[in-house]
C-alpha cells in the first residue's frame, strides 16, 4: 500500500513540474567547460569563433595532482599550433573554451573528462581525468572553413578547391591584415587543410569534403 502511495505522489509531483523539470535534471547532468581569463588586451580587433584559423600554445595538466602531460613550446619544433577552431582537432573541451578569445589573450581552462579524453583516456592522460590547459592566443584570422571562404577560394567556381586556391587564399588574407609570411608558412598550413580534408586523397578538396559543419549547402 505504501509503494502504490509513493508512486501516486510520484506521478502527482512529476506532472505539476512538468518535462521542464526533467530537462533540468539532464542539463544539470552535464559536463561543463570551466574558464578563467588570466589576461585580456584592451583592444581587441577579432574574437575567436568556429571555423576561425588560430595560432596558440596551451599546456595540459592534469588537475588531480597539477602533473604536466603536454607542452607545445617543447613539442615538435616548439612553435605555436595552428589549428582550425570548433571542428575537432583538438579536444572538445578546447573548442569549447577557446570560443571569443582575442589575440594576445591568456585563459586557463578545465575540461571534464567527457570533453576531454573520456572513460579511457589517453597516455600519458589517466582514465576518467579532469584536464586543465594555460592557452595563450597569438592570432585569430578567418580560416578556409566558411562556407563563404570556400566560395571566395573556389576561383574556377568547379565546387572544389585545389592547392593552389587555398595557398592564395591564405596568402591574401594575411596580407590584407598586414601580417605577410614567407611561403613555407603557408606551405605548412596547407599541407595540414588538405591532410585533415582530403579524404579521398586526389589533390583536391570536394564540396563534400569541405562542408564539415553538415548544414549548410553549396
Amino acid at each position: 500500500m505504501w509503494s502504490v502511495l509513493t508512486c501516486t505522489l510520484c506521478l502527482l509531483v512529476a506532472s505539476q513540474l512538468g518535462p521542464r523539470a526533467v530537462r533540468a535534471s539532464a542539463a544539470e547532468l552535464e559536463p561543463e567547460v570551466k574558464t578563467e581569463v588570466v589576461f585580456r588586451p584592451e583592444t581587441c580587433t577579432q574574437k575567436s569563433k568556429r571555423g576561425d584559423l588560430v595560432n596558440v600554445h596551451y599546456d595540459g595538466f592534469l588537475e588531480e595532482n597539477g602533473s604536466q602531460f603536454y607542452c607545445s613550446r617543447s613539442d615538435k619544433t616548439g612553435h605555436p599550433q595552428w589549428f582550425v577552431l570548433g571542428i575537432g582537432q583538438v579536444i572538445k573541451g578546447l573548442d569549447i573554451g577557446m570560443m571569443d578569445m582575442c589575440p594576445g589573450e591568456k585563459r586557463k581552462i578545465t575540461v571534464p573528462p567527457a570533453l576531454a579524453f573520456g572513460e579511457k583516456g589517453k597516455h600519458p592522460v589517466p582514465p576518467n581525468a579532469t584536464v586543465v590547459f594555460e592557452v595563450e592566443v597569438y592570432s585569430v584570422s578567418r580560416g578556409p572553413r566558411s562556407m563563404e571562404a570556400f566560395g571566395e577560394m573556389d576561383n574556377d567556381s568547379d565546387k572544389s578547391l585545389s592547392k593552389a586556391e587555398v595557398k592564395e587564399y591564405l596568402k591574401l588574407s594575411y596580407e590584407k591584415g598586414g601580417k605577410p609570411r614567407d611561403d613555407a608558412f603557408y606551405e605548412k598550413i596547407m599541407a595540414d587543410i588538405f591532410h585533415k580534408s582530403d579524404q579521398d586523397k586526389d589533390g583536391v578538396i570536394s564540396a563534400k569534403e569541405y562542408n564539415i559543419y553538415k548544414h549548410d549547402e553549396l
